[in-house]
């Protein structure tokens, strides 16, 4: 029987190698993570809605961010562990940060990656895990469960 500590390990390098040729058949590779997080923060500085609120948040500390962020989607397309981040408490009590901000966001995300994506397929890939991290977000940050309880809807008890 193999070392439960090597079986795990093995099992981690083969997800790992399977995402980084799933990554570069569509033309991912660490160089285009690169200049994803740094056009698209660049795009997000200039934004009317979200420059303030990113600014506010990380002036003086951009270099640090951006390079998270290259760990963060590292770790995302090429499942190498690159990320150790907690993204829902770096955005809790963000000031400015709102629900309506994501999808103004994900525009963004999307106009940046028609603009830069090496393929449709990338592009499709970038923006399906955009979206869910932008719904999880949402959720972890805005959803308020007892919306939904239908007597509070109504105003009864």
């Amino acid at each position: 029987m193999q070392n439960p500590i090597a079986a795990k390990a093995a099992h981690n390098a083969d997800i790992q190698h399977r995402a980084e040729r799933a990554m570069a058949e569509i033309g991912v590779d660490a160089g285009f993570i690169d200049l994803l997080v740094e056009t698209f923060y660049g795009r997000v500085l200039n934004h009317p809605a979200l420059g303030p609120v990113f600014d506010a948040r990380l002036a003086g500390r951009w270099p640090e961010h951006m390079a998270k962020m290259k760990q963060f989607w590292s770790a995302v397309a090429f499942k190498n562990g690159a990320y150790g981040g907690k993204p829902v408490q770096a955005h809790l009590g963000v000031k400015g940060m709102s629900a309506e901000l994501f999808p103004q966001w994900l525009a963004l995300f999307s106009a940046t990656l028609d603009d830069i994506a090496p393929s449709r397929e990338a592009h499709d890939w970038f923006m399906e895990t955009a979206e869910r991290i932008a719904r999880s977000l949402t959720l972890s940050l805005f959803y308020n469960p007892a919306m939904d309880d239908p007597a509070l809807r109504r105003g009864t008890s």
